[in-house]
């Protein structure tokens, strides 16, 4: 089947089995931030957005995406560091980085929407996004240095 997509913004077409995840779809085009953990949407690690929503790219296949936006972790900052990436960095919210790159994208969908959170609503945000390095301590205390009222 024929897909045409915007990933980053920049146009995306190809030839796919019908079966092809729509991670598969955007390592392929060598944009290889997105992982693929556990191939049962459990984990988080291949969150992308899918026209501004976080979806799994590994439950997501490739024909569904067909004419929509997406944006990886490749198109989440410009020239600088995106606001929140400053922040993972400041306050230690990192190890391994397998996970981060979904972490980034579920939080930066949710803080679009929530740009002032308590600590429980960034908990339950991340509720969808395994890490197995970090404990998820530095994380919310780069959400908290993103809050206006901090």
């Amino acid at each position: 089947m024929r897909v045409a997509l915007l990933i980053n913004g920049v146009p995306h077409a190809g030839d796919v089995d019908p079966r092809t995840s729509l991670a598969d779809f955007i390592r392929e085009r060598g944009l290889t931030g997105t992982k693929v953990g556990c191939e049962q949407g459990a984990c988080g690690a291949c969150t992308v957005q899918l026209d501004g929503d976080p979806v799994r790219s590994c439950l997501t296949l490739a024909v569904q995406a067909d004419g929509t936006s997406i944006r990886t972790i490749e198109g989440l900052a410009g020239e600088d560091p995106h606001p929140l990436q400053t922040a993972f960095h400041e306050a230690h919210a990192l190890q391994c980085g397998f996970c981060t790159a979904g972490i980034l994208m579920t939080l930066d969908a949710f803080l679009r929407d929530h740009p002032d959170p308590t600590e429980q609503e960034t908990k339950e945000a991340l509720a969808g996004n395994l890490c197995r390095c970090t404990g998820y301590e530095g994380m919310l205390r780069a959400v908290a240095r993103l809050r206006p009222n901090v």
